[in-house]
């Protein structure tokens, strides 16, 4: 057989019989006078074998530990660690669906948000919080926790969105209080009222240890895009908070 009948016989492509002979896994046939390959009954087996291993999922290179062993120990090594692989995947696509279905719901119902898709949980906050087309500052917020909700770890991202839920009352007010800071200076008198509004707004678990300006690191990504009286007011009101949460501790320990 020529090499485009051997690949029609096993069900294969002839780019895929010269990859397999490039790769050292089907080991080149005996030409004919004119230069042709000639395939017989012996690479025919070995090529079929070779595509149930593939379709199995196996790479190149367990196949040929697989070919290699003649005692077919290497095969049962191999697809134990294939089953392995699959029950893996198995997990991260049932987690993903998971995932994927209250998506899908809000999507079906028009309540997901422009920036999505999202985690399900910042989905639920951003539908809350409702759309502020003319605050500059709710978009900004909105790109933030966006942000947020892709690079922080799972535990982390999820209590900081359960954490904002309760912040999400009076955000209008609080955004018309930080946009009006958008051409001022950080010492204006406004910055004390946001950042003593936006302390109200926050439960004492949004208390931090800010780092401070130019330390680089994932801060200064987020304070960059802000005004300097917006960043002196957000910081003001971490400050307020973590004064807030320390009193409440030292009271509650005297009370003991």
């Amino acid at each position: 057989m020529r090499i485009g009948e051997i690949a029609a016989l096993v069900g294969v492509t002839p780019r895929a019989v010269r990859h397999y002979h490039q790769s050292g896994l089907l080991p080149e046939p005996g030409r004919r006078a004119n230069g042709y390959r000639e395939y017989g009954i012996r690479e025919t087996v070995l090529l079929a074998r070779i595509r149930r291993l593939t379709e199995l999922g196996l790479g190149l290179d367990e196949v040929r530990d697989v070919l290699a062993d003649d005692e077919g120990r290497g095969l049962v090594e191999v697809l134990e660690e294939l089953a392995d692989d699959l029950a893996r995947q198995e997990a991260v696509i049932r987690e993903r669906r998971e995932r994927l279905a209250p998506l899908l719901a809000e999507a079906r119902a028009g309540r997901l948000p422009a920036e999505g898709p999202l985690s399900p949980e910042l989905t639920a906050l951003l539908v809350g919080l409702g759309e502020q087309p003319e605050s500059p500052m709710a978009a900004k917020d909105r790109e933030i926790l966006t942000l947020l909700d892709t690079v922080l770890p799972e535990a982390e991202r999820v209590r900081l969105i359960e954490l904002m839920h309760g912040a999400a009352d009076g955000a209008r007010e609080l955004y018309e209080l930080l946009d009006s800071l958008a051409d001022a200076a950080p010492d204006d008198p406004r910055v004390e009222v946001a950042a003593r509004a936006m302390a109200a707004a926050l439960p004492d678990e949004m208390a931090v240890d800010l780092p401070p300006e130019g330390a680089g690191g994932l801060a200064d990504t987020l304070f960059a895009d802000l005004a300097p009286a917006q960043s002196a007011a957000v910081r003001r009101a971490v400050e307020l908070v973590a004064a807030r949460q320390a009193e409440r501790t030292g009271r509650g320990e005297a009370d003991r």
